[in-house]
């Protein structure tokens, strides 16, 4: 498989790039913060849960499974000064250790989440659409692209996938084939010579190593570049250390919905419209969901993840 290739400067970053939310002297309280832990008692039984993580799982679109990273995430901040890109960048990899997510500690590692601060996303975005489509997700026609590329919220992310097969080859998730597609030689129907050989060739098709059983088949959904832009001119009344919460959120996982309420605290709250309360950093729930998330079975189907998801996290919450 031929690795797509993560450029943030030239074709991928816009001209037109933020200064610094914050002086250096708010910046360093920011950093020295403690993550804030929420606590709702009597809310979170189990169908609470349940209902958490259905808004929450985004299934990708060729597999139905739930994506995260298994190559180890090497992330990048630009269009901020360097303390702030740096502290952002920092907090990414800080969340991931945190919910047994990969990281690539390697120095000049090969970066695979792109976070972009810059005061003209559509620009950027009808760049990125024109010259480095994959990076917007999966589509399957250019009508799809263009919505992708549309700029709804003042940080927003796209998510380039790929399924991993039962023996570990990777193919990036595409309405287009790579390659030759696939060709099968079967017995030719009657009335043809019974030793005679037909050879049918899919252009669209590709053999993937599986199980055959329905509840686990071998499949799984992978994270292979994350692209985050963030508009500063909309965010002036966000701290930092909460704009770097929930960019490492979504750097993490892809969400299903980021305009619901959630009913459990959660920082996903802190964009949402008409939210009653809202929350300056990622949640004991975000948490929990996230070590749900990097510890459920890769390869099962769409439900049962769902569902150890959810016991992770009320084990997690019950402290156990």
């Amino acid at each position: 498989m031929r690795r797509a290739r993560l450029a943030v400067f030239g074709l991928v970053l816009a001209p037109s790039l933020a200064p610094s939310l914050m002086p250096s002297w708010a910046l360093a309280q920011a950093a020295r913060a403690p993550t804030e832990s929420v606590t709702v008692t009597g809310a979170r039984d189990r169908q609470v849960l349940d209902k958490f993580v259905q808004s929450f799982a985004a299934p990708t679109h060729l597999i139905g499974k739930m994506a995260r990273w298994e190559d180890g995430i090497c992330p990048i901040t630009v269009g901020l000064r360097p303390a702030a890109a740096s502290f952002i960048t920092q907090r990414v990899k800080g969340a991931a250790v945190q919910v047994g997510a990969p990281v690539n500690s390697k120095e000049g590692c090969e970066h695979n989440v792109a976070i972009i601060f810059t005061s003209a996303p559509q620009a950027l975005l009808d760049n990125i659409r024109k010259k480095q489509p994959w990076f917007l997700g999966y589509a399957d026609n250019s009508d799809q692209t263009k919505k992708l590329a549309a700029i709804t919220r003042p940080i927003q992310a796209w998510y380039l996938t790929a399924t991993k097969d039962l023996k570990g080859s990777i193919e990036i998730d595409s309405s287009k084939t790579v390659g030759l597609g696939l060709q099968i030689d079967v017995p030719c129907p009657a009335p043809a010579p019974s030793a005679s050989m037909c050879t049918y060739f899919f252009p669209n098709a590709h053999a993937a190593s599986v199980t055959g059983n329905h509840l686990g088949d071998g499949l799984r959904s992978i994270f292979h570049v994350v692209t985050i832009v963030v508009d500063p001119t909309k965010l002036v009344d966000y701290e930092i250390g909460s704009l770097a919460d929930y960019i490492a959120l979504l750097a993490l996982t892809q969400l299903n919905s980021l305009d619901t309420c959630q009913q459990l605290p959660s920082i996903v709250n802190l964009l949402a419209e008409n939210c009653a309360t809202k929350s300056s950093a990622l949640t004991e729930n975000d948490f929990a969901y996230l070590r749900g998330l990097y510890k459920m079975s890769s390869n099962m189907n769409l439900g049962t993840q769902k569902n150890e998801i959810s016991y992770q996290m009320e084990q997690a919450l019950k402290g156990q």
